[in-house]
């Protein structure tokens, strides 16, 4: 695992493209300006757009929603989905109400924000269902295609709530939209940047979107911007593609690329 103190030059010799960028602010308008550029394109293009999104990282939307504001950027023909929501004890979704909820985290701080006449419309606005998992692939079989997913990385690898599992990356790579229970790291990690590390507190289940639906989407960006992303980059981008680290998987799509900040890309150790 010599690869935890791999430098930045060394990054550029890894198995998934990593772009290496000032501060976070950075790292957010990149994602952003992805987001504008690809809907601007299909638009001139008459066509749909249709993006997988994370709550997590999320200092992109502030960003998005200020450029479609001013230009007046039309995302009438957009599909957002959200990759996840977390879960009841029961598995139902939590209210939109609560702090943790994904839902109400769109809502407030997108939806809400964009006039009515340039919004995405109510039933473009998809999120994982705990009664209906099989919802989210046949969305994406009737569209077509997926633009582009975004997200983060977990620290054991996951994207969305795809928590690790000691499988194949051919096998982890079938996974598709289910309910899952989360693991003791990710809650822990979670608890401690949303509620002030407040672990008994995090819910226990979660749904997500799958790995499937991920890599089916035509390219993926991720953003990464915390001092412990150092060695998740880097296990990303040199250890062997599995299910252990689920972002190895990306090793094998046509077009991801990982975004990083100054901080993420120093050496681990």
């Amino acid at each position: 695992m010599s690869y935890y103190s791999a430098g930045r030059e060394e990054l550029l010799r890894g198995k998934i493209p990593v772009k290496t960028l000032g501060d976070s602010g950075e790292v957010f308008y990149e994602l952003a300006l992805e987001m504008v550029e690809a809907i601007e394109e299909n638009n001139r293009k008459g066509e749909k757009t249709v993006f997988i999104v994370p709550v997590g990282p999320v200092g992109q939307y502030p960003i998005f929603v200020r450029l479609v504001n001013e230009r007046k950027l039309s995302l009438k023909n957009c599909v957002f989905i959200n990759m996840d929501e977390y879960l009841t004890s029961d598995r139902k979704w939590i209210d939109p109400s609560d702090k943790l909820s994904f839902r109400g985290f769109m809502e407030r701080n997108v939806y809400s924000r964009i006039p009515e006449a340039l919004n995405v419309p109510q039933d473009a606005r998809i999120f994982p269902d705990p009664d209906d998992t099989g919802k989210i692939g046949r969305v994406i079989d009737e569209l077509g295609k997926v633009d582009i997913a975004f997200g983060g990385i977990g620290i054991n690898g996951h994207l969305a709530f795809n928590e690790a599992e000691e499988v194949s990356a051919d096998e982890f790579a079938t996974r598709e939209t289910r309910v899952i229970k989360m693991s003791r790291e990710t809650r822990t990690a979670n608890a401690i940047g949303d509620l002030n590390g407040a672990i008994d507190a995090m819910p226990e289940y979660a749904v997500t979107i799958g790995m499937k639906e991920i890599l089916s989407a035509r390219k993926v960006r991720l953003g990464v911007f915390r001092p412990w992303h150092r060695s998740v980059i880097r296990q990303a981008i040199f250890s062997e593609p599995s299910g252990h680290f689920p972002v190895t998987l990306l090793q094998n799509h046509p077009d991801a690329m990982i975004i990083s900040n100054n901080v993420a890309s120093e050496p681990a150790f």
